[in-house]
Protein backbone atom coordinates (compact mmCIF):
# COMPACT_ATOMS: atom_id res chain seq x y z
CA UNK A 1 0.00 0.00 0.00
CA UNK A 2 1.40 3.59 -1.14
CA UNK A 3 1.63 6.23 1.18
CA UNK A 4 -1.19 8.11 -1.12
CA UNK A 5 -3.35 5.07 0.20
CA UNK A 6 -2.66 5.95 3.51
CA UNK A 7 -3.81 9.19 3.51
CA UNK A 8 -7.81 9.25 4.19
CA UNK A 9 -7.37 6.62 7.21
CA UNK A 10 -4.57 8.64 8.77
CA UNK A 11 -6.57 12.32 7.79
CA UNK A 12 -9.67 10.17 9.99
CA UNK A 13 -7.42 9.60 13.09
CA UNK A 14 -5.99 13.12 12.92
CA UNK A 15 -9.26 14.82 12.62
CA UNK A 16 -10.69 12.68 15.64
CA UNK A 17 -8.10 13.08 17.78
CA UNK A 18 -8.02 16.83 17.47
CA UNK A 19 -11.67 16.43 17.91
CA UNK A 20 -10.60 14.47 21.77
CA UNK A 21 -8.29 16.79 22.84
CA UNK A 22 -9.40 20.38 21.73
CA UNK A 23 -13.34 19.55 20.82
CA UNK A 24 -14.45 22.67 18.70
CA UNK A 25 -13.26 25.90 17.65
CA UNK A 26 -15.24 29.26 18.78
CA UNK A 27 -18.37 30.31 16.27
CA UNK A 28 -16.17 33.13 14.64
CA UNK A 29 -13.63 30.11 13.82
CA UNK A 30 -16.22 27.28 13.11
CA UNK A 31 -16.69 26.63 9.13
CA UNK A 32 -20.17 24.97 10.08
CA UNK A 33 -21.26 28.73 11.92
CA UNK A 34 -20.02 30.59 9.36
CA UNK A 35 -22.07 28.49 6.73
CA UNK A 36 -25.58 28.77 9.21
CA UNK A 37 -24.52 32.59 9.18
CA UNK A 38 -25.08 32.86 5.58
CA UNK A 39 -27.95 30.50 5.32
CA UNK A 40 -30.34 32.07 7.66
CA UNK A 41 -30.92 34.92 5.45
CA UNK A 42 -31.64 32.74 3.07
CA UNK A 43 -34.02 30.66 5.27
CA UNK A 44 -35.89 33.97 6.02
CA UNK A 45 -36.54 34.99 2.10
CA UNK A 46 -37.76 31.47 1.86
CA UNK A 47 -40.31 31.56 4.77
CA UNK A 48 -41.77 34.51 3.29
CA UNK A 49 -42.82 32.70 -0.17
CA UNK A 50 -45.92 30.54 -0.76
CA UNK A 51 -45.96 26.41 -0.55
CA UNK A 52 -44.63 25.58 -3.81
CA UNK A 53 -42.08 28.17 -3.83
CA UNK A 54 -40.67 27.46 -0.94
CA UNK A 55 -40.51 24.11 -1.41
CA UNK A 56 -38.40 24.49 -4.84
CA UNK A 57 -36.30 27.83 -3.27
CA UNK A 58 -35.54 25.17 -0.39
CA UNK A 59 -34.76 22.36 -2.71
CA UNK A 60 -32.87 24.87 -5.01
CA UNK A 61 -30.66 26.29 -2.00
CA UNK A 62 -30.08 22.61 -0.22
CA UNK A 63 -28.90 21.32 -3.98
CA UNK A 64 -26.51 24.44 -4.60
CA UNK A 65 -24.66 24.20 -1.50
CA UNK A 66 -24.23 20.59 -1.64
CA UNK A 67 -23.06 20.79 -5.32
CA UNK A 68 -20.78 23.30 -4.47
CA UNK A 69 -18.93 21.87 -1.02
CA UNK A 70 -18.80 18.49 -2.60
CA UNK A 71 -17.10 19.88 -5.48
CA UNK A 72 -15.10 21.76 -3.75
CA UNK A 73 -14.27 18.90 -1.21
CA UNK A 74 -13.69 16.51 -4.15
CA UNK A 75 -11.14 19.23 -5.62
CA UNK A 76 -9.09 19.03 -3.03
CA UNK A 77 -8.83 15.68 -2.31
CA UNK A 78 -7.79 14.83 -6.12
CA UNK A 79 -5.03 17.64 -5.28
CA UNK A 80 -3.75 16.41 -1.83
CA UNK A 81 -3.37 12.84 -3.87
CA UNK A 82 -0.36 14.06 -5.22
CA UNK A 83 1.00 15.65 -2.68
CA UNK A 84 3.59 13.83 0.36
CA UNK A 85 1.33 12.19 2.93
CA UNK A 86 2.63 14.39 5.73
CA UNK A 87 0.78 17.44 3.97
CA UNK A 88 -2.21 15.78 2.40
CA UNK A 89 -3.41 13.45 5.27
CA UNK A 90 -3.34 17.11 8.41
CA UNK A 91 -4.85 19.11 5.65
CA UNK A 92 -7.61 16.83 4.61
CA UNK A 93 -7.91 16.55 8.72
CA UNK A 94 -8.65 20.54 8.99
CA UNK A 95 -11.13 20.27 6.59
CA UNK A 96 -12.91 16.92 7.82
CA UNK A 97 -12.89 18.00 11.65
CA UNK A 98 -15.99 20.70 11.56
CA UNK A 99 -17.86 18.03 10.12
CA UNK A 100 -17.22 15.99 13.82
CA UNK A 101 -18.67 17.16 17.24
CA UNK A 102 -18.05 14.13 19.51
CA UNK A 103 -16.16 15.76 22.40
CA UNK A 104 -18.85 18.93 22.33
CA UNK A 105 -21.95 16.57 22.53
CA UNK A 106 -20.36 14.43 25.30
CA UNK A 107 -19.29 17.35 27.70
CA UNK A 108 -22.68 19.12 26.98
CA UNK A 109 -24.67 16.60 28.12
CA UNK A 110 -22.30 15.74 30.86
CA UNK A 111 -22.90 19.51 31.69
CA UNK A 112 -26.80 18.55 32.25
CA UNK A 113 -26.16 15.77 34.39
CA UNK A 114 -23.68 18.77 36.80
CA UNK A 115 -26.13 21.10 37.01
CA UNK A 116 -28.89 19.13 37.65
CA UNK A 117 -27.25 17.79 41.01
CA UNK A 118 -27.68 21.43 42.00
CA UNK A 119 -30.93 22.16 41.01
CA UNK A 120 -34.25 21.08 38.95
CA UNK A 121 -33.49 25.05 37.56
CA UNK A 122 -30.11 24.63 36.69
CA UNK A 123 -30.45 21.78 34.99
CA UNK A 124 -33.34 22.65 32.52
CA UNK A 125 -31.67 25.81 32.00
CA UNK A 126 -28.53 23.22 30.55
CA UNK A 127 -30.93 21.28 28.44
CA UNK A 128 -31.59 24.22 26.92
CA UNK A 129 -28.96 24.23 25.41
CA UNK A 130 -28.87 20.74 23.60
CA UNK A 131 -32.58 20.63 22.81
CA UNK A 132 -35.54 22.61 20.69
CA UNK A 133 -38.27 21.16 23.36
CA UNK A 134 -39.77 23.56 26.14
CA UNK A 135 -38.37 22.38 29.25
CA UNK A 136 -39.76 24.40 31.52
CA UNK A 137 -42.20 22.20 32.61
CA UNK A 138 -39.84 19.37 32.48
CA UNK A 139 -39.41 17.47 35.96
CA UNK A 140 -36.21 15.94 37.28
CA UNK A 141 -37.00 12.52 35.51
CA UNK A 142 -37.41 14.38 31.74
CA UNK A 143 -34.94 16.30 31.98
CA UNK A 144 -32.29 13.13 32.32
CA UNK A 145 -34.49 11.47 29.91
CA UNK A 146 -34.06 14.36 27.53
CA UNK A 147 -30.52 14.74 27.96
CA UNK A 148 -30.12 11.00 27.18
CA UNK A 149 -32.17 11.04 24.22
CA UNK A 150 -29.94 13.60 22.89
CA UNK A 151 -26.92 11.80 24.21
CA UNK A 152 -28.11 8.76 21.89
CA UNK A 153 -29.31 10.88 18.76
CA UNK A 154 -26.13 13.07 18.17
CA UNK A 155 -23.98 10.30 18.94
CA UNK A 156 -25.44 9.37 14.90
CA UNK A 157 -25.52 13.09 13.88
CA UNK A 158 -22.32 14.29 15.41
CA UNK A 159 -20.09 10.92 14.89
CA UNK A 160 -21.32 7.86 13.48
CA UNK A 161 -22.96 9.40 10.13
CA UNK A 162 -19.98 11.92 8.89
CA UNK A 163 -17.70 9.06 9.73
CA UNK A 164 -20.03 6.49 7.59
CA UNK A 165 -20.26 8.49 4.84
CA UNK A 166 -16.39 9.57 4.94
CA UNK A 167 -15.09 5.93 4.61
CA UNK A 168 -17.49 5.06 2.16
CA UNK A 169 -17.04 7.99 -0.34
CA UNK A 170 -14.68 10.25 1.19
CA UNK A 171 -14.34 13.95 2.07
CA UNK A 172 -17.52 14.88 -0.32
CA UNK A 173 -19.20 12.13 1.54
CA UNK A 174 -18.75 13.63 4.80
CA UNK A 175 -18.92 17.30 3.81
CA UNK A 176 -22.65 16.99 2.50
CA UNK A 177 -23.42 15.52 5.09
CA UNK A 178 -22.83 18.07 7.31
CA UNK A 179 -24.42 20.50 4.87
CA UNK A 180 -27.75 18.41 5.16
CA UNK A 181 -27.81 17.82 9.16
CA UNK A 182 -27.30 21.52 9.35
CA UNK A 183 -29.63 22.79 7.06
CA UNK A 184 -32.19 20.42 8.73
CA UNK A 185 -31.59 21.52 12.13
CA UNK A 186 -31.98 25.43 10.61
CA UNK A 187 -34.92 24.68 8.35
CA UNK A 188 -36.37 20.61 8.65
CA UNK A 189 -39.12 21.51 10.82
CA UNK A 190 -43.20 21.87 10.97
CA UNK A 191 -45.45 24.66 11.41
CA UNK A 192 -43.66 28.01 9.59
CA UNK A 193 -41.28 25.76 8.13
CA UNK A 194 -43.49 23.41 6.51
CA UNK A 195 -42.81 23.42 3.06
CA UNK A 196 -39.29 26.04 2.52
CA UNK A 197 -37.44 22.71 4.77
CA UNK A 198 -38.96 20.26 3.81
CA UNK A 199 -36.65 19.31 0.99
CA UNK A 200 -33.73 19.44 3.75
CA UNK A 201 -35.72 17.41 6.03
CA UNK A 202 -36.13 14.39 3.89
CA UNK A 203 -32.54 14.54 2.49
CA UNK A 204 -31.23 14.40 6.08
CA UNK A 205 -33.54 11.49 6.70
CA UNK A 206 -31.87 9.66 3.47
CA UNK A 207 -28.62 10.62 4.65
CA UNK A 208 -28.95 9.49 8.17
CA UNK A 209 -31.20 6.36 7.53
CA UNK A 210 -28.11 3.43 7.39
CA UNK A 211 -26.12 5.66 10.21
CA UNK A 212 -28.91 5.49 12.63
CA UNK A 213 -29.05 1.59 12.24
CA UNK A 214 -25.21 1.40 12.98
CA UNK A 215 -25.80 3.63 15.95
CA UNK A 216 -28.54 1.48 17.29
CA UNK A 217 -26.23 -1.83 16.28
CA UNK A 218 -23.30 -0.07 17.71
CA UNK A 219 -25.43 0.75 20.80
CA UNK A 220 -27.57 -2.45 21.70
CA UNK A 221 -25.40 -5.46 20.21
CA UNK A 222 -27.44 -7.89 21.45
CA UNK A 223 -29.34 -9.10 18.07
CA UNK A 224 -31.86 -11.18 20.25
CA UNK A 225 -33.09 -7.60 21.23
CA UNK A 226 -33.29 -6.02 17.58
CA UNK A 227 -36.60 -7.26 16.74
CA UNK A 228 -37.83 -5.16 19.92
CA UNK A 229 -35.88 -2.26 19.17
CA UNK A 230 -37.96 -1.99 15.53
CA UNK A 231 -41.31 -1.79 17.35
CA UNK A 232 -40.04 0.93 19.80
CA UNK A 233 -38.19 3.15 17.03
CA UNK A 234 -41.66 2.83 15.10
CA UNK A 235 -43.14 4.68 17.57
CA UNK A 236 -41.06 7.83 16.60
CA UNK A 237 -41.60 10.52 14.25
CA UNK A 238 -38.49 10.55 13.01
CA UNK A 239 -37.98 7.55 10.62
CA UNK A 240 -34.15 8.01 12.29
CA UNK A 241 -33.97 9.36 15.62
CA UNK A 242 -35.94 6.49 17.19
CA UNK A 243 -33.28 3.72 16.35
CA UNK A 244 -30.80 5.29 18.71
CA UNK A 245 -32.86 6.46 21.45
CA UNK A 246 -34.65 3.08 20.90
CA UNK A 247 -31.19 1.38 21.48
CA UNK A 248 -30.40 3.62 24.33
CA UNK A 249 -32.94 3.04 26.07
CA UNK A 250 -33.26 -1.09 26.04
CA UNK A 251 -29.30 -1.16 26.77
CA UNK A 252 -29.79 0.93 30.09
CA UNK A 253 -33.31 -0.66 30.74
CA UNK A 254 -35.28 2.50 31.03
CA UNK A 255 -37.20 4.98 29.96
CA UNK A 256 -36.85 7.46 27.52
CA UNK A 257 -39.66 9.89 26.93
CA UNK A 258 -40.88 13.15 24.89
CA UNK A 259 -44.03 14.26 26.54
CA UNK A 260 -46.73 14.17 24.42
CA UNK A 261 -45.36 12.64 21.74
CA UNK A 262 -43.73 9.15 22.64
CA UNK A 263 -42.25 6.79 25.30
CA UNK A 264 -39.53 4.42 24.23
CA UNK A 265 -39.45 1.26 26.58
CA UNK A 266 -42.25 2.86 28.19
CA UNK A 267 -42.58 0.24 31.27
CA UNK A 268 -39.74 0.61 32.16
CA UNK A 269 -38.61 3.07 35.17
CA UNK A 270 -36.99 6.08 34.66
CA UNK A 271 -33.46 6.56 34.86
CA UNK A 272 -31.69 8.06 37.98
CA UNK A 273 -28.24 9.63 38.01
CA UNK A 274 -26.32 6.23 37.82
CA UNK A 275 -28.23 5.37 34.27
CA UNK A 276 -26.46 8.81 33.55
CA UNK A 277 -23.55 7.91 33.61
CA UNK A 278 -23.91 4.63 32.75
CA UNK A 279 -25.29 6.12 28.98
CA UNK A 280 -21.99 8.83 28.85
CA UNK A 281 -20.14 5.00 29.02
CA UNK A 282 -22.21 3.32 26.29
CA UNK A 283 -21.61 6.28 24.33
CA UNK A 284 -18.32 6.42 24.55
CA UNK A 285 -18.02 2.62 23.83
CA UNK A 286 -19.97 2.87 20.69
CA UNK A 287 -18.08 6.38 19.79
CA UNK A 288 -14.42 4.06 19.65
CA UNK A 289 -15.90 0.99 18.28
CA UNK A 290 -16.81 3.44 15.27
CA UNK A 291 -14.14 5.08 15.17
CA UNK A 292 -11.56 2.00 14.59
CA UNK A 293 -14.50 0.86 12.22
CA UNK A 294 -13.75 3.93 9.95
CA UNK A 295 -10.22 3.58 10.11
CA UNK A 296 -10.49 0.28 8.73
CA UNK A 297 -13.22 0.76 5.94
CA UNK A 298 -10.87 3.86 5.12
CA UNK A 299 -7.98 1.52 4.06
CA UNK A 300 -10.30 -1.47 2.68
CA UNK A 301 -11.60 1.48 0.41
CA UNK A 302 -8.04 2.21 -1.09
CA UNK A 303 -7.06 -1.11 -1.35
CA UNK A 304 -9.83 -1.91 -3.30
CA UNK A 305 -9.10 0.91 -5.81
Amino acid sequence: MGDAALTPALALALALAWDRCFGEPRDAWHPVAWFGSVMRPVGSRLLGLGAVPAFVGGALAWSVCAILFAGLAWALEAHASRWPVWVSAPVIAIVLKPCLAWRMLREEVEAVGRELESGLGAGRERLSRLVSRDVSQLDEATVRESAIETLAENLNDSLIAPLFWFALLGLPGAVVYRVANTLDAMWGYRGPWEWAGKWSARADDVLSWLPARLSAVLLLPRPAAWRRLAKEASGTPSPNGGWPMGAMALRLGVRLRKPGAYALNERARSPDANDFGRALQVAEHAAWAVMALAVVACLARELVR
